[in-house]
């Protein structure tokens, strides 16, 4: 034990189902989802002096590194009508960019004559990124996973779907996200698919994000457009991680106050345009202290939910894990002080071969610190990611997928009778309507 900690040495351990999914590779071998996340995890050796998840957490607001990703922003107008409003993407591109003080650094508006010649019949796999809680793609965390992947040896491109409201973007309506807007996502997903035909589609998302990602992977089911997805430091369970997060005092007036902080920050910043909506008490908000303050006196109005623990419990994603029906590779720490393990889904990951859950003992909320500055969660999730995109054969591995999906909803089937995204918030796809 004391080894470890010496050293910094990390636990890293795997769950999922007893028989993950069979994938074949272009050299015509098989391989499970397990091996594959195995294979692609190395050992977790952290820094030592950062030897629990309280010091890795808290270092992510000092241990800033310059990442240099330069991006470029588009406007998307949704095109659903019952979530009306703009929202951004910022992609990732590779030109020098000038400086616009009405951005985050580092990026900039495409241009018309960008945006008109944007489409590309390359096969690059591109990454679709969904950022965590009041963040944006500035963030040093997606950054991180940036540098080794898009780079002309790396060979992907990517974009990050912007929150609502997040990261000096502007609401065009009288609401800003929540836990369960899949919305945008789907849509840019969708658009990505007809603007570049021949990429191969993954997805990440981390924290918050992880949450929404993992309930568009639950909704979209085996008709997901994506070839597999990561999901890092996913809260899972947010009524369970809500009473975890406020059962000590470092929770409730560290984390939780930040957190509600940087949210309160948010709605401050587009209170004209949401002081619109007559459900929403600004007063009330203006006064609020905790994130679940925060979500009790806006997202429960706003989306209707009568308290912020029916919030929680329709926008938890724990139950959208067994829907999902592509290859998901998941990353969480032990000690993670806002993604709690007790949130952690270890009976329904057993459930469902299309999923592996990697625990490491230490590790922190989007942390990991390495000596030096680097996060080791970097390692599996690129290995992963480059495996699937470059030694994967997703044609071949199709037929068995989809064998196994038809073999999962026959009657037998002992969850045959549960319906994991029956969601009460109203969905636009659900198959039981």
């Amino acid at each position: 034990m004391w080894f470890s900690w010496l050293f910094g040495y990390a636990k890293v351990a795997f769950y999922g189902a007893k028989n993950t999914i069979i994938l074949t590779a272009k050299d015509g071998s098989e391989k499970s989802l397990v091996d594959i996340c195995k294979s692609a995890t190395p050992t977790c050796r952290l820094h030592p002096l950062l030897f629990n998840g309280h010091l890795q957490t808290m270092y992510t607001a000092i241990g800033k590194q310059s990442i240099p990703i330069i991006y470029k922003r588009k406007v998307f107008e949704s095109d659903d009508p019952e979530v009306a409003g703009s929202f951004v993407v910022d992609f990732v591109v590779h030109e020098p960019s000038e400086v616009d003080k009405t951005l985050p650094p580092r990026t900039t508006y495409y241009s018309e004559d960008e945006l008109a010649n944007i489409g590309s019949l390359d096969i690059k796999p591109m990454l679709i990124t969904l950022h965590g809680l009041s963040g944006g793609s500035h963030e040093d965390y997606l950054r991180h996973v940036f540098a080794p992947l898009c780079t002309e040896e790396g060979g992907w491109e990517a974009c990050v779907v912007t929150s609502r409201g997040c990261a000096m973007s502007k609401i065009t309506t009288e609401v800003l996200y929540n836990a369960r807007a899949t919305w945008d996502f789907r849509q840019v997903v969708n658009w990505c698919r007809k603007t570049f035909p021949n990429r191969p589609l993954f997805g990440i998302g981390y924290s918050l994000g992880a949450n929404i990602l993992t309930n568009y992977l639950g909704e979209e089911g085996n008709k997901c457009p994506l070839k597999a997805a990561v999901v890092v430091a996913n809260p899972w369970n947010l009524e369970i991680g809500n009473v975890g997060l406020n059962s000590t005092w470092l929770g409730r007036e560290v984390y939780s106050k930040t957190l509600g902080t940087a949210m309160k920050r948010l709605f401050m910043g587009h209170v004209d345009q949401i002081s619109k909506n007559p459900r929403i008490n600004v007063e009330n908000v203006m006064n609020v202290k905790y994130l679940f303050e925060f979500d009790r006196e806006l997202q429960g109005p706003t989306w209707g939910y009568p308290t912020e623990n029916a919030y929680y419990r329709d926008a938890s994603s724990s139950d959208s894990l067994l829907a999902i029906r592509i290859p998901v590779f998941a990353v969480s720490a032990e000690d993670d002080p806002i993604a709690t393990k007790l949130a952690l889904p270890y009976e329904e990951i057993k459930k469902n071969p299309f999923a592996c859950l990697c625990v490491t003992s230490t590790g922190g909320h989007l942390a990991w610190f390495e000596l030096g500055g680097g996060r080791w969660f970097v390692k599996p999730i690129v290995g992963f990611l480059q495996t699937m995109a470059r030694d994967i054969d997703h044609v071949k591995s199709s037929k068995k997928l989809d064998d196994m999906i038809q073999a999962m909803i026959q009657p037998s089937h002992a969850d045959a009778g549960f319906r994991p995204m029956r969601r009460k918030l109203r969905y636009h796809h659900d198959p039981d309507d």
